[in-house]
Formats: structure tokens, C-alpha cells, sequence
């Protein structure tokens, strides 16, 4: 993995398995539930309950799964990955860096002020194969060919900023992977979602890469649901609830 990538908390509800018990049991419940709060269960079992009650057996019973909520940055993955990440409906929240008012680092790349290589992103050096299984090897001199052509693109974009050129029009030559960051929230019906699309081992290495920086957030914040999410569908590529 790039050791660039990272994802880091900004916020999420403090009591998510007790948020989805809460409207599981307002569906059934005579009473106001928030009025018996005392009574409910605690996080852990809360959870355990939502568990059997609503995913156990593939009922898929996913709708009080969207009260819980949870808030992600996301840095210094390659554009590609926004672009996956936004394809098809995932019910997900993106603010991302739009290469219109946050181009400076380009610049300062060209300029030598910081590695090309926190700006743009290139697969490591290895053996790869596409989707129809052909094999090629990424050579030291084949990457090093196409940093070259990283440096020459962000010289370029520098040199088009400087002549008075709009961000935008700029952006149109540099490198489609350039490195992004973004915030990211989502329901723990959605984060669940996400990595049925995303999660799947013939996905495109680095968005596995980034549900791999996700998934340890998921297991602090709603251990019983990962538990059950690790065990019922992590990797198996089932369509998305």
C-alpha cells in the first residue's frame, strides 16, 4: 500500500449500535422509546440484538441502519479513486479537493518545493495483470519514464498559472491520477454498501486499498455489525442492500 494513503476520523455518533436498535424498536414499540432509554440495552448488546433481529439470515432489514452516522477524511489517494468511489448509487456524501482553488501544491511540485510523488500517484513497481488476466511487469524504468512525464506536466500547469490561465483550464494537462483528499460521511447502512462495491478482490487495487484504511474504523465504531459483516459478506461481492 502507498503509505501516503490515510484516512482519519472527524466524527461520528458516539452510540451507533444503540441508535439502530433505537428505530428497530420504535418500529414494534407501543410507547416513545427515547422515554424508556434507561431500559435499553448497551452498546455492545445493542448491537448483538440488531444483529439477529435485522441481518441474521440475510433478512436485510437495512433501513434503521441509516440513523448511525460517521465522518471521514480521506488523503492522498489518486483521482481514479474518487471516480470509482462516486460511481453507482451509494448513498454518500463527498467535499473533495476540485483542482480549481487547490492547485498550489502542483506548482510547488514543478518548483522542486515538494515531491512530485505527494501530488501524483504512480503503482509501485511490480507484476500486474488487467481484468482478462494478462500478465505485465511495471519495470523501475518504465516508472521512472512516467514520473518524468509527472514532472513535465505540473513545469506545465506552473507555467500556464503563471501566464494568467484559469485553474481550470490549466487542470486539463496534468496526469489523470493526481493525488486528492476529501471528506466523506457516511450512514452505517451506506458504509456497509460502500464495501460491498468497493471491498470485492476484483476491484481496482487502490479503492481496495482505501476500504482496507476504512475498515478498521468500522470495527471500532460498530464492532457487532463488523463482526457479522466480516463473517456474512466482506469480499464476497453480493449486491449491495
Amino acid at each position: 500500500m502507498d503509505p501516503r494513503f490515510r484516512v482519519d476520523l472527524i466524527a461520528a455518533t458516539p452510540n451507533p449500535q444503540q441508535c439502530v436498535y433505537a428505530g428497530m424498536h420504535q418500529d414494534y414499540s407501543e410507547g416513545f422509546v427515547a422515554a424508556d432509554r434507561a431500559d435499553w440495552p448497551d452498546e455492545t448488546k445493542a448491537g448483538e440484538i440488531c444483529v439477529k433481529r435485522l441481518l441474521a439470515g440475510e433478512r436485510g432489514h437495512y433501513g434503521p441502519l441509516e440513523h448511525a452516522q460517521i465522518v471521514l477524511n480521506v488523503g492522498w489517494f489518486p483521482h481514479s479513486v474518487m471516480q470509482q468511489a462516486r460511481t453507482h448509487r451509494v448513498g454518500v456524501s463527498f467535499d473533495v479537493q476540485s483542482m480549481r482553488y487547490t492547485g498550489d501544491r502542483i506548482a510547488r511540485a514543478a518548483d522542486g518545493d515538494l515531491d512530485l510523488e505527494d501530488v501524483f500517484y504512480l503503482r509501485p513497481v511490480g507484476d500486474y495483470s488487467d481484468r482478462q488476466g494478462k500478465k505485465y511487469h511495471y519495470s523501475p524504468e518504465l516508472r521512472q519514464q512516467d514520473l518524468e512525464l509527472c514532472r513535465q506536466a505540473a513545469a506545465r500547469y506552473r507555467d500556464l498559472l503563471q501566464a494568467g490561465f484559469a485553474e481550470e483550464h490549466a487542470r486539463g494537462i496534468l496526469p489523470f491520477d493526481y493525488r486528492q483528499h476529501f471528506v466523506v460521511s457516511f450512514s452505517l447502512r451506506a458504509f456497509l454498501h460502500f464495501m460491498d462495491l468497493r471491498a470485492k478482490l476484483d476491484a481496482q487495487q487502490e479503492i481496495r486499498e482505501l476500504c482496507d484504511l476504512l475498515w478498521p474504523h468500522l470495527q471500532t465504531w460498530a464492532p457487532e455489525f463488523a463482526a457479522w459483516y466480516e463473517k456474512s459478506r466482506l469480499h464476497k461481492a453480493r449486491l449491495a442492500p
